[in-house]
């Protein structure tokens, strides 16, 4: 039946773009458009997501892209997360917010290198008209929509407190006013003639040429320890990926050192209960999930960066056989859920400002990236003459003196992001990512279950109300779920906050759905940020 006010689904047999911004979304389907594969569009759609929410995406990040690769007919996983730099202080360092601006929370930057890439094995296209869209609204600019004025302005208030990073931050994001109002248009000059000169020049103009000595030395003048090693140590790596079963379907996910194989822990506890047999959205279906969710994230924290036999035996029937008899069993379950914390310890609450975005072309490739700055504008600082935000990845590296967690210099930085794509008989037949911080592990289940177990399209799916957990037995609901089931999940144990109806506190997710029968592709995109769907 017609169910007005709804976004229509939109559907295509040549390709399709779901993105976190309407011109990124474009972006990527004209080069789909033009004959190039999804890995050429991943290219076009991330740095024009560089220029359109500046704040959470960018060439100076880093992420990770899980694909199905037509050609291999097989599923693979890109990890471009780059090491913690090799003088990285951390024994002068004891807690996170110590970190959550400024130079020292700067990493090496991932994401140029895995754009590369994925171009370079399985794109038809050249850099120049990869990035032609994104430089395009870099000079001519473009104004500012509902999402961004929020990031804007929520990130102006804080910035300016920083003296040594807002004079260029205001610049270049708000032409020296300090903040933005409705009908800005943002140009970003800088910015276009830095991806001018990458179009031509290559990744080495930033991995150990001029444009990352020129990073390099805006951080040294404000006390970085990110050197010229540490840009030429930044490699991409093609591996394979996890698996588990789900409801006949094979969901895949980025290996150890990233921390998805939450997300698929949180699968496996809850393929032994019968969800679809319960109401949709009542106290037992989210209860249960809910009480999946926070075991599994205790599982993550305690065991850190699990080797494959460790991996093997946390999925493994009879540890999962434990956890979901702990869901049956009604006790109130209590733990962290972002990092390892002493006991009694309330962890610093962190928000995370990520993207991602699912493309798939006529070819049968299918890919989901998921990529971030770290925190809102990431670490603030913006190189002069460059137009690029570094992130504040090192906010999310532990540095807790006590934890069995803490990093080591040098040594990889997990990362909470699960970027993933589902097969069934060897086929693809969906890509699904989310941004959130550690609440990409948890809010990419519950949609699942949305989408699998209760059966919505897959727009519904996204738009379902979810919620998301954070240390002890807090959870923050989204108010569409009805008042009485907040009411019986706080008797249940969960102390319950009703959120209003739609926040990006769970997630901004991004996904597209493959008929194999068919071969009809259907889009899903996150109303609660600027998320579009765009079709070849």
């Amino acid at each position: 039946m017609l169910q007005h006010g709804r976004r229509p689904t939109i559907a295509s047999r040549h390709g399709m773009v779901a993105a976190a911004h309407p011109l990124a979304a474009a972006a990527g389907a004209r080069i789909l458009g033009s004959g190039g594969t999804a890995f050429d569009a991943a290219a076009a759609t991330a740095a024009a997501l560089n220029v359109v929410e500046p704040y959470m995406s960018g060439l100076a990040g880093r992420g990770v892209a899980t694909c199905y690769i037509a050609k291999e007919r097989r599923v693979r996983t890109l990890d471009f997360v780059a090491p913690i730099p090799k003088k990285f202080p951390v024994d002068k360092l004891s807690r996170r917010d110590q970190l959550i601006r400024g130079a020292l929370a700067v990493g090496a930057p991932g994401n140029l290198a895995g754009w590369c890439e994925l171009v370079k094995s399985h794109g038809r296209k050249k850099l120049p008209e990869l990035f032609a869209p994104a430089i395009a609204i870099a000079r001519d600019g473009y104004q500012l929509i509902e999402f961004n004025l929020e990031e804007f302005r929520t990130a102006a208030g804080e910035l300016a407190g920083y003296k040594e990073l807002h004079p260029e931050w205001s610049r270049v994001y708000t032409a020296g006013a300090g903040s933005v109002a409705p009908g800005f248009v943002l140009k970003q000059p800088d910015l276009a003639r830095t991806l001018e000169a990458l179009a031509a020049e290559g990744p080495g103009l930033l991995y150990g040429g001029a444009l990352g000595q020129k990073i390099l030395d805006r951080l040294s003048e404000l006390g970085g320890c990110l050197t010229m090693e540490d840009l030429l140590a930044v490699k991409t790596n093609w591996v394979d990926p996890i698996a588990v079963s789900y409801r006949g379907y094979t969901v895949n996910a980025p290996p150890p050192a990233c921390e998805g194989y939450q997300y698929l822990l949180t699968l496996r506890i809850l393929e032994g209960f019968d969800l679809a047999k319960m109401k949709r959205n009542s106290a037992e279906h989210v209860d249960t999930v809910l009480r999946a969710v926070r075991l599994a994230a205790g599982v993550r924290i305690a065991s850190g960066v699990p080797n494959p036999q460790k991996l093997a035996e946390i999925l493994s029937d009879s540890h999962v056989e434990g956890l979901r008899t702990r869901v049956r069993d009604g006790k109130p379950v209590v733990g962290p859920t972002e990092q390892w914390t002493p006991p009694q310890e309330k962890a610093t609450a962190a928000e995370s400002h990520t993207t991602s975005f699912s493309i798939a072309d006529s070819d049968g490739n299918l890919i989901c990236l998921t990529q971030s700055l770290g925190s809102v504008f990431g670490s603030g600082i913006v190189v002069p003459g460059t137009g690029l935000t570094l992130n504040n990845f090192l906010y999310w590296a532990d540095v807790n003196p006590k934890s069995p967690n803490r990093v080591t210099p040098g040594g990889p930085l997990p990362m909470c992001m699960a970027p993933s794509i589902v097969t069934k008989n060897d086929a693809p037949v969906l890509a699904l990512g989310t941004p959130g911080s550690y609440g990409i592990l948890q809010t990419q289940p519950q949609a699942l279950v949305q989408y699998l177990d209760f059966g919505l399209p897959l727009q519904q799916a996204i738009e379902a109300p979810r919620g998301r957990l954070t240390d002890g037995v807090e959870v923050f609901l989204e108010s569409r779920i009805e008042p009485e089931v907040h009411a019986e999940l706080r008797q249940r144990g969960h102390n319950v906050t009703t959120g209003p109806a739609w926040t990006m506190k769970v997630g901004g997710m991004q996904g597209v759905a493959v008929d194999p029968a068919t071969g009809v592709f259907t889009g899903g995109c996150d109303p609660r940020r600027d998320g579009y769907v765009v079709p070849a």
